[in-house]
């Protein structure tokens, strides 16, 4: 009867429908295309309809007039049919059905092969400088006035026969920061067990305190003294953002420190210890990668390890291939990154070539 009265209202359905796979995703969509009605502008839209057996269709969609694409959600390995209708009020002209068609992933995403190439190319460096490093190759990194001062520092206080405070900050064990500087207090550790220096890390999280902990027990073996670990001198002091930065007070002011690493995650504490630590005399090396506490560092301390030094220190100080080789490769792949940036913004000033596409 609804055919009947589409002939008798003139209303014709939409023709060519075709469904096929969304290429280049990640499986569970169809699109749906199909050459618009005759009488597209009398219309008020059209339904999509897909069925599992071919027979019975159920509504799926509705895009407005002058549209004849849609995209459809769907089960992977699953066969679908699809028919779409023209509709005027409560008139449907039905098209003929789909041919069947399944979904599934893409093994590769074609529209970002860019982002591909550019794994590829900077993947290879960072291995091609690991390779070279592991062959004895010496690679230059440029020197870093805060991590240079570390063996003058563990000296002095040696001389001085005070202790070494290691402030971690108040960091969780999956932030960067946090990380980076778990790597530096290992290489500081052995360099505490060789002098037989006091070394003191108190930590304001349980699972860092735990890390922390291993990390400086495995230094003081690695370099022959084991005997010279002190279970105590990495401690869980407290959570609380204020206890913590007062109880380091407190250690700053009755042990007085020959020399202060607070090198982690800091927040508005910073201040207050990178003060306190003043006052006492001690030598102060800070980093971290709170922009917001870096000027209190630069004001309060002898050295601060600004940015991408804090991240880089580990490599710097072990000197050890696998990190030095990741150094260099990053840094070239940022000379990279700057020259491509530069190219394609003089293209796409004096040309009309479409250079962005390439970046999308």
């Amino acid at each position: 009867m609804i055919f009947i009265l589409c002939a008798l209202m003139g209303l014709a359905p939409p023709t060519n429908v075709r469904a096929y796979d969304t290429p280049d995703d990640g499986g569970g969509s169809i699109n749906i295309e199909w050459q618009l009605s005759p009488d597209d502008a009398q219309i008020d839209g059209y339904e999509i309809y897909r069925s599992e057996d071919g027979v019975n269709f159920t509504k799926v969609g509705f895009i407005g007039k002058s549209r004849s694409l849609n995209q459809d959600q769907t089960e992977d390995g699953i066969t679908y049919t699809y028919k779409v209708a023209a509709v005027s009020d409560t008139l449907r002209a039905f098209s003929q059905p789909s041919m069947e068609v399944i979904s599934s992933a893409s093994w590769i995403n074609v529209a970002k092969m860019n982002i591909y190439v550019a794994m590829i190319i900077f993947g290879g460096l960072i291995l091609y400088y690991i390779y070279h490093a592991r062959k004895g190759k010496k690679l230059f990194i440029r020197k870093i006035a805060g991590l240079q001062a570390i063996d003058d520092a563990v000296g002095r206080a040696t001389e001085m026969g005070k202790p070494i405070l290691y402030i971690l900050g108040l960091g969780y064990i999956e932030e960067i920061a946090t990380l980076a500087s778990l790597n530096i207090l290992g290489e500081v550790a052995k360099k505490t067990a060789q002098y037989d220096t006091k070394l003191i890390v108190p930590n304001a999280d349980p699972i860092v305190y735990t890390v922390a902990r291993e990390i400086v027990k495995e230094s003081y073996t690695n370099v022959g003294r084991p005997d010279a670990y002190d279970p105590d001198s990495v401690f869980f002091l407290a959570r609380e953002q204020m206890a913590y930065a007062a109880g380091i007070d407190g250690i700053m002011t009755r042990e007085k420190p020959a020399t202060n690493f607070l090198v982690g995650y800091f927040a508005a504490e910073s201040l207050v210890l990178a003060e306190t630590g003043a006052a006492t005399g001690a030598i102060q090396i800070a980093g971290t990668d709170a922009l917001a506490q870096l000027p209190f560092f630069v004001t309060a301390c002898d050295y601060t390890l600004i940015g991408e030094e804090l991240y880089a220190a580990s490599a710097y100080i072990s000197k050890r291939p696998l990190l030095l080789g990741a150094i260099k490769g990053e840094d070239w792949s940022k000379v990279i990154i700057a020259t491509v940036l530069i190219l394609a913004s003089i293209i796409g000033l004096v040309s009309r070539f479409p250079i962005l596409s390439l970046f999308q």
